[in-house]
C-alpha cells in the first residue's frame, strides 16, 4: 500500500470551492494587495486547511519573498570543542532572531571543496558566518563566497575581507607569558599544532616577541592539529637534556596529550613542568591538574558574529563592521613556580 501524499494547495482549493490563487492569498495574508476576498471565503479556506491537515511549505514561501531565514555556517574543524562552543553561541542568537542554520565544514582538498560549493548553492542561504578567515579556505570555496552576493561575517584573529569579529589572542598570550616569567620560568616552549602555518600566528608571534624582549631562547615544536602528533612533539621537546620548564600549547585540546606526554616521562605538573593552553574548552576545568588557559569567550564571539550579520541584512550599504572579542587569562593548577634549579 502506497503512503498517502500530503495535501496540497490544489486540494485545499477543491475542498473550499475556490481557486488555488485564493488559497495562496489567504495563506500569505495579502489583503494589502486589495484582492477582494470576503471573510466568508477566508473562513471556508481555513476550514478546508484544518480538515485536510494541510501544512504550508514555509521554505517555499520564504523563497518567494526573497529570503530563506537560513544562515550558512562554515566550520574549520570538527574535533575542537572550542568551535562547537562558538557554534552554540551562533545557534542561540540565530534562533532568537528567527533564523535557522545550515552547517558545512571547511574542506581540505579540491574535490571536497567542489562538493561543499554545490551543497551551499543548492541549500540557498541568506548569509554566511565563517569560523575562520576566508583567505585560509580553498580557492573554490572562497571564490564562491565572494561571488554569491550574500553577506559574510568572519570570526578571525586579524583584519579580514568582510565584516568580522576579531578573535585575537595577542593580549592573552602576552598576559600568559608575563605570568610564566613571574613564576621564574626561563625555558618556555611552544607546541604549535595547526593545519596551516598561518593559523594561530597571533599567539606564536607574541611568544617569540616576549622571549626576545627577555633575552630568552624559544623552544618550538611544530606539528599538525592531531592529538597523537601533539603528544609526539611534546615528548620530543621534553626529552631534551635542557628541556623547557613550561609549555604553551596552541589550544586546550592539544594540551591534553601534551600533559599525558609529560606524565609518561615521569614529570609532575606543575612541580616539574607548567602547561598552559588557549580557548578554555569545558575539558580544561576537569584535567588533572586543572588547566591554565586563555579564554576566547567562544559563545560571545558567536553571538557577536550573528549581530553583525543581522545588522548587514537590515542595512546592506553599511561600511565594513568590525567587533573585537575580549579574551581573559584564567590561572588554574597546571602552572606553578619554575623548579628551584631553573630559578637558581
Amino acid at each position: 500500500m502506497k503512503p498517502m501524499k500530503p495535501p496540497t494547495q490544489k486540494d485545499v482549493a477543491r475542498r473550499a470551492g475556490v481557486s488555488r490563487s485564493t488559497v495562496s492569498y489567504v495563506l500569505n495574508d495579502q489583503q494589502q494587495l486589495k484582492v477582494p476576498i470576503s471573510e466568508e471565503t477566508r473562513q471556508r479556506v481555513m476550514q478546508a486547511i484544518e480538515e485536510l491537515g494541510y501544512e504550508p511549505d514555509a521554505r517555499a514561501r520564504s523563497l518567494r519573498q526573497g529570503h530563506t531565514k537560513i544562515v550558512g555556517v562554515i566550520m574549520p574543524v570538527i574535533q575542537n570543542p572550542f568551535f562547537w562552543q562558538t557554534l552554540s553561541g551562533i545557534s542561540l542568537a540565530l534562533q532568537e532572531a528567527g533564523y535557522s542554520l545550515h552547517l558545512a565544514y571547511n574542506p581540505q582538498d579540491a574535490q571536497q571543496g567542489a562538493s561543499i560549493v554545490r551543497e551551499l548553492a543548492r541549500q540557498r542561504v541568506d548569509g554566511f558566518i565563517l569560523l575562520a578567515a576566508v583567505k585560509y579556505m580553498l580557492p573554490e570555496l572562497s571564490d564562491y563566497l565572494r561571488k554569491a552576493g550574500q553577506p559574510v561575517v568572519e570570526i578571525t584573529a586579524t583584519a579580514a575581507e568582510f565584516d568580522h569579529v576579531i578573535h585575537g589572542y595577542s593580549g592573552g598570550t602576552r598576559a600568559l607569558m608575563a605570568h610564566l616569567l613571574e613564576l621564574g620560568h626561563r625555558r618556555i616552549g611552544f607546541i604549535y599544532g595547526v593545519t596551516q602555518e598561518v593559523q594561530g600566528f597571533d599567539r606564536l608571534s607574541i611568544y617569540r616577541q616576549v622571549l626576545r624582549e627577555a633575552g630568552l631562547v624559544p623552544f618550538e615544536a611544530h606539528c599538525s592539529d592531531q592529538l597523537e602528533d601533539a603528544y609526539r612533539a611534546a615528548h620530543a621537546l621534553l626529552s631534551l637534556p635542557n628541556r623547557p620548564t613550561a609549555l604553551l600549547v596552541i589550544n586546550d585540546m592539544l594540551a591534553i596529550p601534551v600533559m599525558r606526554a609529560a606524565r609518561d616521562l615521569g614529570l609532575v605538573i606543575p612541580d616539574d613542568l607548567s602547561v598552559a593552553g588557549f580557548d578554555d574548552i569545558p575539558f580544561s576545568s576537569y584535567t588533572i591538574p586543572r588547566l591554565t588557559t586563555v579564554s576566547g569567550k567562544a559563545e560571545e564571539s558567536g553571538c557577536a558574529a550573528v549581530q553583525l550579520l543581522l545588522r548587514r541584512f537590515a542595512q546592506p550599504d553599511l561600511s565594513q563592521q568590525v567587533t573585537t572579542a575580549e579574551v581573559q587569562l584564567i590561572v588554574r593548577e597546571s602552572t606553578g613556580p619554575a623548579p628551584l634549579a631553573e630559578q637558581g
